[in-house]
């Protein structure tokens, strides 16, 4: 009975352990960064796709190209403005090198709708990896744990 509790116990505190090495933010070494190219298509009244993903640490080519009118493609937090006309695209490379959200914005006027013409660059941390390696070493260590407790009895004898 007492083995079954602390194998309980060890369970629950290895869970937590795993939420928290998936969900809180990682401090630890990055992987290297790449090399990106981001290609965005504009037509009235969006970006094709709406959403772009890079990693932290990524050396990003921005490519803008416009389908029917003249377009153009202010990137908040970057300071980068680009303008395609159709045929002509519009590039820019930077390193995005602070995570979180960024607001891709029309810079020229292309209609009616234009106010409403947003995207998005999102901006991840660069760690996977490191939580994989987080996640099997928790388990190796609760596997150990959890046996360990499943042989001990209430005196605290190892049993046979």
């Amino acid at each position: 009975m007492f083995g079954l509790k602390l194998q309980s116990a060890v369970l629950v505190a290895a869970s937590v352990l795993a939420l928290v090495i998936l969900v809180a933010p990682w401090p630890g070494p990055v992987a290297s960064p790449g090399e990106r190219e981001v290609r965005v298509r504009a037509r009235q009244y969006a970006y094709t796709p709406g959403v772009q993903r890079v990693a932290q640490g990524d050396r990003v080519t921005l490519v803008l190209e416009a389908e029917d009118v003249t377009h153009g493609l202010y990137l908040d937090g970057y300071d980068i403005d680009l303008v395609a006309v159709p045929g002509r695209a519009g590039r820019a490379t930077f390193v995005a090198d602070r995570p979180g959200r960024f607001r891709l914005r029309c810079s020229k006027v292309c209609g009616t709708l234009h106010p409403f013409m947003l995207g998005e660059l999102v901006v991840a941390p660069n760690s996977p990896f490191w939580r994989a390696m987080g996640l099997a070493l928790l388990a190796a260590v609760a596997t150990v744990a959890f046996l360990w407790a499943g042989r001990r009895d209430p005196a605290g004898r190892t049993s046979a």
